[in-house]
């Protein structure tokens, strides 16, 4: 055994151990720690693991949680970055709590949630046997630029993964477009319908074929860039999914119930979710387990009854209130929100939360690109709105320019202790649309006050 292994394990797990004492995750400075001692440490343990990795712009963690909820009642013992901690140093982290101190792997198979840019070089070192990308949409510019930045990433990656089996979601015209560049087995996933009754306008990451440059028709749109895309020029367009949504059967505050064919074969499924997104996440779930060579009635049983990941779509009581706490990064996602909050039958209070860190994305300018307009329209079920975070001032303008009523916008900075104290003091349920690290300090706040699984849980 090399002692470098032995050392910078032991080293990981210690600091693991201390930070999580100290209230701290523990999950990306084990693994930087890690890898100073020995810097191919992840490929060394990964060597007898069998891994599938869920990358993309939108609903990694949720696929992720889908997934291996899938391994579990499979009966297949996993591991996986249940932090969210997607880059090479929490990754890293992940394999070496799964590992001996020697590096012997306690379970051999992995579900890990990777970054875009960071796929390129944990591919490489996993091999994995599965690859979800979910797609590509436009996200902190300030770290991945246009979405072609981000689709080389992923292009790399899937390079870099010669024996996986690659699931592509078939109605994102970028993402599509890889599996004429690889040599790998492809399963599309896609949703054969609109999912929305009135979804809002949105600005589209990809007007344009990649090909020809043309701009793209559509048969139908999801959202987004999403759909039944097709070019009147060249001819490319959205091939067909073997596994596909069929039809949108029942939509609730918790859950949605869908029509699902699978290789041929129709299945009823229920989500345990709510919201447009989460089918698709659904969806990209089984062509996983289809993949994996799972059933499809474990798949099933997965996507109806797992729990969803800190943030994204996770619910609170908040003192006898429910809360929706839905974690957004770039303009689609905060779109889909807004579909959310408009699908509802009730009345909700919406709270936004804004901050510009590093792991947010520094250019916030993107909020300029999101329908709040929309919330004009539909201000007798969203009477209020509460604003918070470091640039709590930036969203309550864009607020004002979307024509919502300034009266009923209250504005909190960075002050968590009153936002929470204000959305206990109202009757109605809450909606909670957070930036990462707006979220992980609010939500930690919220855990403490009324109970909650710590992140890394």
């Amino acid at each position: 055994m090399d002692p470098r292994v032995f050392l910078a394990v032991s080293a990981c797990k210690l600091s693991i151990r201390l930070l999580r004492l100290t209230g701290r995750g523990g999950t990306a400075i084990p693994g930087k720690i890690a890898l100073k001692i020995c810097p191919d440490l992840l490929g060394r343990l990964a060597r007898d693991v069998s891994c599938a990795i869920i990358t993309g712009t939108n609903g990694k963690t949720t696929s992720a949680r889908m997934a291996e909820e899938i391994y579990l009642r499979a009966g297949v013992p996993c591991f996986a970055n249940r932090s969210g901690a997607n880059l090479i140093n929490g990754i890293t982290s992940a394999f070496i709590e799964n590992a001996t101190l020697t590096g012997k792997p306690k379970k051999r198979h992995a579900v890990i949630e990777c970054d875009e840019a960071a796929s390129k070089a944990v591919c490489y070192l996993v091999d994995p046997a599965v690859v979800l990308v979910t797609n590509v949409f436009r996200d902190q510019l300030d770290r991945y630029g246009e979405v072609s930045g981000t689709l080389s990433n992923i292009y790399t990656g899937l390079k870099n993964a010669p024996n996986a089996v690659v699931c592509l979601n078939a109605d994102c015209s970028l993402t599509a477009s890889l599996a004429d560049r690889i040599p790998n087995r492809v399963i599309f996933f896609g949703v054969d319908v609109p999912i929305y009754k009135n979804p809002v306008s949105e600005v589209s990451d990809a007007p344009y074929c990649i090909h020809c440059k043309h701009e793209y028709d559509y048969t139908y749109r999801t959202f987004g860039h999403l759909g039944g895309f097709y070019c009147p020029d060249c001819g490319y367009k959205r091939p067909e999914p073997q596994l596909a949504v069929t039809g949108i059967l029942e939509t609730g505050p918790a859950s949605t119930r869908v029509r699902m064919r699978v290789f041929g074969e129709d299945l009823l499924v229920t989500v345990n979710l709510p919201g447009g997104y989460n089918i698709y996440n659904a969806a990209g779930a089984a062509a996983l387990s289809e993949a994996a060579g799972f059933s499809r009635e474990t798949a099933k049983a997965a996507i109806a009854g797992f729990s969803c990941g800190f943030g994204r779509m996770e619910a609170f009581d908040l003192g006898g209130k429910s809360a929706r706490m839905i974690l957004v990064k770039n303009p689609a996602g905060c779109n889909q929100v807004i579909n959310y909050l408009s699908a509802l039958d009730e009345k909700a209070l919406f709270v936004c939360c804004l901050n510009d860190n590093s792991a947010d994305g520094k250019d916030v300018s993107w909020i300029w690109d999101v329908n709040f307009e929309t919330l004009s329209d539909i201000a007798d079920r969203v009477p209020e709105i509460l604003v918070a975070g470091i640039r709590a001032g930036d969203m309550a303008v864009r607020l004002k320019y979307a024509g919502f009523d300034e009266t009923k916008l209250r504005v909190f900075d960075g002050d968590y202790d009153a936002l929470i104290t204000a959305m206990q003091a109202q009757p109605l349920p809450v909606v909670i649309m957070p930036t990462y690290t707006a979220m992980m300090a609010l939500r930690a706040k919220m855990s403490a006050a009324f109970g909650g699984r710590d992140f890394w849980e």
